[in-house]
């Protein structure tokens, strides 16, 4: 795999986590469902999965970008899966709505799990870049995709900061602080 194919893989994930994250904006806006504070934490960990997607496409891909890309793929993975514990014993309806017949949460740990093996994938096959003068040209795809995720985290921070002000989120959240 040339280090051009793998900035461009890397910005096709940057669209897919952009994707999550829409489809997350999408269920608190126009369904009036707030996220939960272990589905918060999760937004984070997709958050975190974008940095390694953008210092490969920055900078050239590198082996330690998708380490970080493991590192916050194993922990979303880890919050993912305690939400799922938590609703695990059967008449336990789940937190919120679903999608294709699985919670939110459950998808979230599926897609961790591609995440992880995404970054596998791009440590066998990838290039192995520690060349700084060897960084491939980034086209409109790369840098838009960088601009949509990082515009996407900030507006879930900005959400988070209106759902629950500056104290702590609720368990079970019916409105944003901030709005009153």
């Amino acid at each position: 795999m040339t280090a051009k194919t793998a900035v461009t893989l890397n910005a096709l994930a940057l669209y897919g986590i952009s994707a999550v994250l829409i489809i997350a904006f999408y269920w608190q806006l126009a369904e009036g469902e707030l996220p939960c504070p272990l589905c918060m934490l999760q937004r984070v960990a997709f958050a975190a999965l974008t940095v390694g997607p953008i210092l490969a496409i920055k900078f050239g891909p590198r082996p330690k970008y998708m380490g970080l890309v493991i590192i916050a793929a194993v922990l979303g993975a880890a919050i993912a899966g305690r939400q799922m514990l938590i609703h695990i014993m059967p008449g336990d309806p789940g937190f919120g709505s679903t999608l294709l017949g699985l919670h939110f949460y459950t998808w979230a740990f599926l897609g961790f799990v591609v995440a992880l093996l995404a970054a596998g994938m791009m440590l066998v096959f990838g290039p192995q870049q520690t060349e700084p003068e060897r960084i491939p040209r980034r086209g409109l795809i790369e840098d838009g995709a960088v601009w949509l995720v990082m515009s996407l985290v900030a507006l879930n921070a900005l959400s988070a900061l209106v759902q629950c002000g500056f104290s702590g989120c609720p368990a079970n959240p019916v409105r944003y602080e901030l709005l009153g």
